[in-house]
């Protein structure tokens, strides 16, 4: 597969703060990838350092054969930022329609705005749009000029459910036709949905790389549900949440704490064991790596 975008040995500072730390990667075409972390793990700064937002302080950073800041290079890419400003006196078919304009090829107005839902909304002034409706404007811009890849920073903040899942098809759309998407998301169950290729960061490192199945299975951890008036402290528990009297505990060996949990006399009911979920293996991994393990 040919390599769209990669970075070799990039590390980027602000000051005294590394945000990226001696990162390598590469995103073949026709991929779909998450990029989960932390907050001020350095996702935000790994894609602004991919479109030309950013230079690297150290490495290298290409993007579809060139320098992301080539200007002849982004028009093979589309982008949607964290945070996005529009101008709320256009309307919504004249900013697709000034979007494209500065692209090549460019992607049907009509069959964009119905793509994420906004057909409806072509001649409505972006000010008297709703937040979420703005939001998914500025996600279907990232495709306006029929990109190679895209890249998508916290798109669905903000939506509602029924929105998120409406965008979700969207981007499914985009990657069924062969599209690259690199997607940053506070929601795990957005990355879960969509991603066939994970990347967790932390502290500016890759800490697991690999597709959603692998990345379940490397951390070997397991979910206990139980319910259970209050609980001891017990070994091998990796995390653990209490909503009213349930308790949800992440561990590397759920027969060593069933027995530990019977041995202790503390009376539970409603036992559940189940595999790791794309959750579970984040905490897991993020806990290893603030407890510097």
């Amino acid at each position: 597969m040919t390599v769209l975008a990669r970075t070799v040995e990039v590390t980027r500072r602000y000051g005294e703060v590394t945000a990226l730390d001696d990162v390598s990667m590469e995103i073949p075409s026709g991929q779909l990838v998450g990029l989960l972390g932390p907050n001020g793990a350095g996702k935000s700064t790994l894609v602004n350092l991919f479109v030309g937002l950013r230079r690297p302080t150290k490495g290298v950073v290409e993007l579809l054969g060139g320098a992301p800041s080539d200007p002849r290079v982004r028009q093979g890419m589309g982008v949607t930022p964290q945070e996005t400003g529009l101008p709320e006196a256009l309307r919504v078919g004249e900013i697709v329609d000034f979007v494209a304009s500065h692209f090549p090829e460019r992607a049907g107005r009509q069959e964009l705005l119905a793509r994420f839902g906004l057909d409806d909304l072509a001649r409505r002034q972006v000010g008297g749009l709703s937040g979420g409706q703005k939001r998914r404007l500025a996600v279907a811009l990232a495709f306006a000029g029929k990109p190679r890849i895209v890249f998508l920073d916290e798109p669905t903040t903000g939506l509602d459910v029924e929105a998120r899942r409406s965008l979700w098809e969207g981007v499914r759309a985009f990657h069924a036709e062969g599209g690259t998407v690199v997607l940053t998301s506070h929601y795990l169950e957005e990355v879960e949905a969509l991603a066939e290729r994970v990347v967790v960061i932390g502290k500016g490192r890759v800490l697991a790389d690999d597709t959603m199945q692998a990345v379940r299975g490397m951390v070997g951890v397991r979910r206990v549900s139980l319910s259970a008036a209050d609980l001891p402290d017990l070994p091998g528990v990796v995390s653990a949440e209490r909503v009213d009297d349930r308790h949800e505990l992440l561990t590397s060996d759920s027969d060593r704490l069933v027995l530990d949990l019977v041995a202790s006399g503390v009376p539970f009911s409603g036992l559940e064991i189940s595999p790791a979920t794309l959750e579970d293996a984040f905490l897991a991994i993020t806990s290893k790596e603030t407890a510097g393990v």
